[in-house]
């Protein structure tokens, strides 16, 4: 008897058309960011005559001061934002995932991650509304309410790669710690912390990306002076796009992307 040859498994790769609109996809997502770090080396004005190669505008993004300053003000507030988020969003992890399920356990996932599935524009009015009416009674209008906002934001990103490390760690570790006399500080301070501390790592890089790109909610909650880079690059393309945007836009672009990577570099040991 001859065996029948095994079927193929569906696979969209075999579509008609599916290498053309791959393709087309792609040109239309990156095209436009090649085309903008191209032209960022231009030696002249133009967007769209190349007149030579030169660092120029890099040099003139530099040397502008309210550049320097938005910039240190968006990594202050993406790193101050990233620290806080990691931490909560850790004991928010720790306190769903070790232990059992408990009346409420569904509706605190979904509380924790609401900020995934409301759109931006409507969480960015809602906080406008509550800064607003703090500001009223307070009279504070200080970069407190940025860190507040973005710390919110950045809270479920960071929980989600914190929990899912967790996810993967065998709890029988921590049992064992417990079956050798280690209180339950010891065997998360030599057990389970330096096993999360990939997840952690992986949650403060992505919350960093995640604050420092936010353009909305910083839009709706900042006050006078208190511009971060991206509304800074918006107010400033109202105007007119020029190269010295065009360079700002690929050093923003570059450090995302180094920072994207170590984040995917970090997540593969997981499954180490």
């Amino acid at each position: 008897m001859s065996s029948a040859a095994p079927e193929k498994g569906f696979s969209v790769r075999r579509l008609p058309g599916f290498g053309a609109v791959a393709v087309f996809t792609f040109a239309m997502l990156y095209l436009p960011i090649v085309i903008l770090v191209f032209f960022s080396f231009n030696a002249g004005p133009s967007q769209a005559v190349w007149e030579g190669f030169s660092l120029q505008w890099y040099e003139a993004a530099f040397q502008n001061r309210q550049v320097r300053d938005v910039s240190l003000r968006s990594l202050g507030l993406a790193l101050t934002a990233a620290s806080i988020a990691t931490v909560l969003a850790t004991l928010a992890a720790l306190g769903t995932t070790r232990v059992g399920r408990f009346p409420g356990q569904t509706m605190i996932y979904a509380l924790i991650n609401q900020p995934l599935m409301v759109p931006e524009i409507v969480t960015g009015i809602a906080l406008l509304i509550f800064v607003a009416a703090i500001k009223v009674q307070t009279g504070y209008d200080g970069m407190g309410y940025l860190v507040a906002a973005h710390t919110a934001f950045c809270i479920p990103f960071a929980y989600l790669s914190i929990r899912a490390r967790l996810e993967t760690l065998d709890p029988a570790l921590e049992s064992a710690a417990a079956d050798l006399y280690a209180s339950p500080a010891q065997a998360f301070r030599y057990i389970t912390l330096p096993l999360l501390v990939p997840g952690i790592l992986a949650g403060f890089m992505l919350s960093f990306v995640i604050s420092l790109d936010t353009v909305v909610i910083t839009e709706f909650v900042k006050s006078a002076g208190q511009d971060t880079l991206p509304t800074y690059m918006l107010g400033q393309l109202r105007r007119g796009v020029t190269p010295e945007m065009n360079a700002i836009a690929t050093l923003f672009l570059a450090l995302s992307v180094m920072i994207v990577t170590a984040f995917f570099l970090i997540t593969r040991t997981r499954g180490r």
